[in-house]
């Protein structure tokens, strides 16, 4: 069977009773036509089954009506979830959407970027690798309307969308602090964007030598830790911060796995977001302990399963759907000619209580010389 020839706008306008140009301007919506030519020309289209060029109608209005974003990962759900937001933005405003994934590699984040600019998007939606340089996102910036969503990017005066890490830790670690808990384990990959190590970072934090608005979300949420056992006046072992050093479940449980083998054993944890929550619970699991019996947890990030475990798992949720929409609307917005100065944009966090914490009471395993359980050492 022949496939049946495409509908033309020359087609559009015979049938419309307009010039060529006239139905040209009506369906690229660009120029001036009455209202009159306007409905007839629709009305051809529409009867014609037509499909504009979008193409054609780039090269003559400058725009491509697509936005891009290049994600940090696209398997975790929390970029997901965001990317949604970002889609039921843009396809309400007729945005096609372009998405890319730098595997946290600034290397294929710059790749990413150019492939995105390539194909001529109208703006971008990025999460930064290099919080510090990000040279290529400058050059961008420059030229083209780019929006930054979970991290920031020193000296960058462009939109960002993201929540208190810094708040919203210490007022998790703070709950715990009350609870009785004085021995906080936390489970934090703790990436490069920071490169010192964490005894470092506690002395500079603590000397206020660090710069929170550019450090890696991880990184904050371990300044939250640190304050909020500074405001308690409670000592901070650096020992109990289980540094992972990238994003990835596998190497979370093993880190993990190493880390409750050691002794004593904290008697809560705080895992620093989605993928370090996974892997942590399965070296809880495979180290044969209960929460909240052997250990209390608290997770950055609520995912799904963590309502389905049989005790349920306390969680700081971020408005991920809504950060994505946020970060969409600000874009399209700067699209259309916003020239405000740049808006930054820190959307709250809900602390969703399941029954993974319980109080470390006087005679729980914080008491003087109470004896401490240890978990099964760990196996390759």
């Amino acid at each position: 069977m022949r496939a049946k020839p495409k509908v033309t706008i020359a087609d559009v306008a015979k049938l419309a009773g307009v010039s060529t140009a006239t139905a040209g301007r009506v369906l690229g919506e660009y120029g001036y036509s009455s209202a009159e030519k306007r409905g007839r020309v629709l009305a051809a289209a529409k009867s014609l089954n037509y499909r504009p060029n979008l193409l054609a109608r780039s090269l003559i209005t400058g725009r491509t009506r697509t936005i891009g974003v290049v994600a940090g990962d696209i398997q975790s759900p929390f970029y997901a979830t965001i990317l949604r937001g970002v889609s039921d933005v843009a396809g309400r405003n007729d945005f096609g959407l372009l998405i890319t994934n730098s595997d946290e590699s600034a290397a294929e984040e710059i790749r990413a970027v150019e492939l995105l600019l390539e194909k001529q998007v109208d703006g971008l939606i990025v999460s930064p690798c290099d919080t510090h340089d990000a040279a290529h996102l400058r050059d961008t910036a420059a030229n083209l309307p780019v929006v930054l969503i979970d991290r920031e990017v020193a000296g960058l005066e462009v939109d960002t969308v993201g929540v208190d890490n810094i708040g919203s830790t210490q007022d998790c670690i703070a709950d715990l602090i009350r609870l009785g808990h004085r021995r906080i384990g936390m489970v934090a990959e703790l990436e490069s964007s920071y490169r010192g190590g964490v005894a470092d970072f506690i002395d500079r934090a603590r000397a206020s030598a660090i710069e929170p608005a550019i450090l890696y979300p991880s990184w904050q949420r371990l300044l939250g830790y640190l304050r909020a056992h500074d405001a308690a006046g409670v000592p901070v072992d650096p020992g109990l911060v289980c540094r992972v050093g990238k994003y990835s479940v596998q190497a979370a449980q093993d880190q993990a796995r190493l880390f409750l083998a050691q002794g004593p054993r904290p008697t809560a944890i705080f895992t620093a977001d989605g993928l370090m929550s996974a892997g942590t619970m399965a070296a809880i699991s495979a180290s044969h302990l209960q929460v909240p019996g052997d250990l209390s947890l608290v997770c950055f990030d609520d995912l799904d399963w963590m309502a389905f475990v049989d005790s349920g798992i306390d969680a700081v949720a971020q408005p991920r759907s809504a950060m994505g929409e946020a970060a969409a609307r600000m874009l399209l917005e700067r699209i259309d000619g916003l020239t405000a100065p740049p808006r930054r944009l820190k959307l709250a966090t809900r602390h969703i209580t399941r029954g993974s914490v319980k109080p470390n009471t006087p005679e729980g395993p914080d008491r003087p010389g109470a004896k401490q359980g240890s978990a099964p050492p760990a196996t390759s």
